[in-house]
């Protein structure tokens, strides 16, 4: 695993030039980007700046997950108003979980869903060009928190995990999809502690994102300082 940190006074620039590059680069080596959003207000003013700058992007062909998702209404979605109404994305390219459904169901849809497009490419699991993950003051990345069973499932790419301190599920992720992507970044605030970052980024195994380890692939932390 390769690791790169960058460090910026301009976050939501620097972010979405990350982006544009490896979506181009992508576009260009295989015809296709495939990227898994984060949700939270951390990347609010990426996705803002993504939809201003990146409206020459060939939209049609690109793939757009999501990483984890709340079990919610389908208007109550971040992404949804800050990139993909004002950028125009077409309906094909998004597949949204379904947090309006049972969380065990929505859970093997989605599942269902990206297993087929790695069984149409050939893969064995479907493999992101880019996913995007956030990081809690827990230590949590996607939805696999502290003590939930979401950390210790191996076979699963997508589950639904129980999240006992808000008392509901959420959709998620799981280690070995997340593991099995070409690159990763982190996107992280700058109200997040040091000693949190630095934690994860010596694999504290307290802290979940400490695990997200890509065996072929390389991970980016953006973090915004003030």
């Amino acid at each position: 695993m390769g690791r790169e940190i960058i460090r910026t006074k301009d976050f939501a620039t620097d972010a979405v030039n990350f982006i544009v590059d490896l979506a181009r680069k992508s576009l260009a080596e295989r015809n296709e980007f495939r990227i898994a959003l984060s949700g939270g207000n951390t990347p609010r003013p990426v996705y803002t700046e993504l939809a201003r700058t990146g409206r020459d992007l060939l939209w049609q062909r690109i793939l757009i997950t999501f990483g984890d998702e709340r079990c919610v209404p389908p208007d109550d979605r971040m992404a949804r108003e800050t990139l993909f109404i004002p950028a125009h994305l077409p309906d094909k390219s998004i597949m949204r979980m379904r947090g309006e459904i049972e969380p065990q169901i929505a859970a093997e849809d989605y599942q269902d869903y990206i297993d087929l497009l790695a069984t149409q490419r050939g893969e064995p699991i479907y493999r992101h060009d880019l996913i995007l993950l956030g990081l809690g003051n827990d230590g949590h990345t996607a939805s696999l928190f502290p003590g939930t069973a979401g950390l210790e499932e191996t076979t699963r790419r997508v589950i639904a995990n129980f999240v006992p301190q808000f008392n509901s599920w959420r959709l998620s992720f799981t280690f070995p999809l997340i593991n099995h992507a070409r690159q990763i970044c982190f996107l992280v605030n700058a109200t997040k502690r040091e000693k949190l970052i630095d934690g994860v980024l010596k694999g504290d195994p307290k802290y979940p994102a400490s695990r997200v380890n890509p065996s072929a692939g390389e991970v980016t932390w953006i973090l915004a300082e003030n």
